[in-house]
């Protein structure tokens, strides 16, 4: 992570000596939020430009699985027989987010079937399958996955459980496909995009409303003026170290690995808070320690450095990964047996390995008897598939009682954590920016990881939410912007 380029404050229209280029939309950053806004902005027939500090548009979503969290019954869905429902996904994502914006979750929810049918329009290809194991990701052309925490406890009770993270059909990581096709489609549209361009400032008239932006390019400064609104989707700050120290300490820890592109660093942040605009929930991120596939570790135990259980072993990683975060030292270890161990290529490192579950417990420098007891106390009730402390689901559920037994390595601060950032800019559900007191910042809208909608935290997380929700208020920015009052 190097230190990105400063943000200026904003320049006043007055001082704006002319302006290289006029369009009516102006878009700030050109991946999955930044081009499905130009989609819709053009199509509502505003000219649109799309600024990119990188050599080529496609930010984060470009490297991403391209899963994207769609349920309410999308064709998918229907195919393979889950049974889903607006409601029951609102529900879900309701009780997943620690301070839901509860109009975006359901704007979300209730548009998400026609959001995955605009996806199908514009090209984007979805198999009719479903891959079954519990994974992080697909190694298949499978579209559906369980890929949040639908299945565990208390969330299982509260919703009925549904698979909604949507893959784009291509085998392994398919961002590229996923931006490609997007990208297509906002050509034909007619949005235009400068690329290796950096915006430095907002340019704002007296009454304070957005009204350009100041950029660089090649070493020259480039003012662009929008007509109608700029909309900021610069991505997030995980490759700022000034902004996680400030925001997010917990991310600069030892082997904490941030996923994402080296333009992930808050400048788009930076610029709404120029102006004004609230940003909101900066201290939440997404960590995650995965420790499958195999599917057969979620049957092992977690413990933390007194020997003792903390969560469910069924739950997404991402929860997972933030509750062995939130364990004293941050020290927490998957105990398996022979029954349920298989070596995976880039799985946990194993740390010890014992005949007994007591020399496992001496091997670990636990408190004598507390893995012990941990461990008698799980086998009791798993024999009867049971898990009365964390709910752990019966499918799951099965006395860890062959030897040898085995310790692997899940602490934070030891093990790679991957991480991103969540926090952003407080949004209307059209993308407008905010103040702190609610007011509306005239001329400037923010999608994406600019932009704080539905994922907010790792305990909540769910794959997908960030691919789907870019995308998705991406398009409902993009639209805003287009039919806004010009300024000139």
């Amino acid at each position: 992570m190097s230190a990105p380029p400063a943000v200026g404050r904003p320049r006043r229209l007055a001082d704006v000596a002319r302006f290289e280029r006029e369009v009516d939309v102006l878009i700030v950053g050109y991946g999955g939020a930044g081009v499905s806004a130009a989609i819709e902005s053009a199509r509502a027939g505003a000219r649109t430009l799309a600024l990119e500090a990188a050599g080529g548009g496609g930010g984060t979503t470009a490297i991403s699985s391209a899963h994207l969290y769609l349920g309410g019954g999308t064709r998918v869905q229907r195919a393979c027989g889950i049974e889903d429902s607006p409601e029951e996904m609102f529900k879900f994502l309701l009780a997943c987010a620690g301070d839901p914006d509860e109009e975006k979750l359901r704007l979300y929810c209730e548009g998400s079937v026609a959001h995955f049918d605009w996806l199908v329009s514009l090209g984007v290809p979805f198999k009719d399958s479903i891959y079954g194991e519990r994974t992080v990701l697909q190694p298949t052309d499978d579209c559906l996955l369980w890929s949040g925490n639908e299945k565990a406890w208390p969330f299982r009770e509260l919703a009925r459980p549904a698979a909604r993270g949507h893959k784009v059909q291509r085998e392994g990581d398919a961002g590229p496909l996923l931006f490609q096709k997007l990208a297509a489609a906002a050509e034909r549209a007619g949005g235009e995009v400068l690329c290796d361009t950096r915006a430095s400032a907002l340019v704002c008239d007296d009454a304070g409303r957005v009204v350009g932006v100041v950029a660089q390019r090649f070493g020259e400064e480039l003012c662009v003026a929008a007509r109608r609104g700029v909309i900021l989707c610069a991505g997030g700050f995980v490759m700022n170290r000034e902004m996680l120290r400030r925001h997010a300490p917990e991310l600069l820890t030892p082997n904490v690995v941030p996923i994402g592109n080296p333009h992930d660093d808050g400048s788009g942040i930076q610029l709404g808070s120029s102006v004004g605009g609230a940003a909101i929930h900066m201290g939440e991120y997404f960590l995650t320690v995965p420790w499958y596939p195999p599917a057969s570790h979620t049957k092992g135990i977690f413990v933390n450095a007194q020997g003792q259980r903390f969560v469910a072993e069924d739950c997404y990683h991402g929860r997972v990964g933030e509750h062995c975060r939130r364990q004293p030292g941050g020290s927490a270890y998957l105990i398996v047996d022979e029954g349920c161990y298989e070596a995976s290529e880039g799985g946990r490192e194993v740390i010890a390995v014992e005949a007994s579950i007591e020399a496992l417990e001496r091997a670990l420098a636990l408190p004598e008897t507390t893995l012990q007891h941990s461990v008698q106390v799980f086998n009791r009730h798993a024999a009867r598939g049971l898990d009365p402390l964390f709910h752990k689901s019966r499918e799951w559920l099965k006395p860890l009682d062959q030897p040898p037994f085995a310790a692997l390595e899940c602490s934070f601060g030891k093990a790679v954590y991957p991480s991103f950032t969540l926090g952003g800019l407080r949004t209307r559900p059209g993308g407008e920016v905010l103040t702190e007191s609610g007011e509306r910042i005239e001329g400037l809208y923010a999608a994406g990881r600019n932009a704080c909608n539905v994922p907010r935290s790792a305990a909540g997380y769910a794959s997908g939410t960030c691919v789907g929700d870019a995308t998705f208020f991406g398009r409902r920015a993009g639209a805003s912007a287009a039919a806004a009052r010009p300024w000139k």
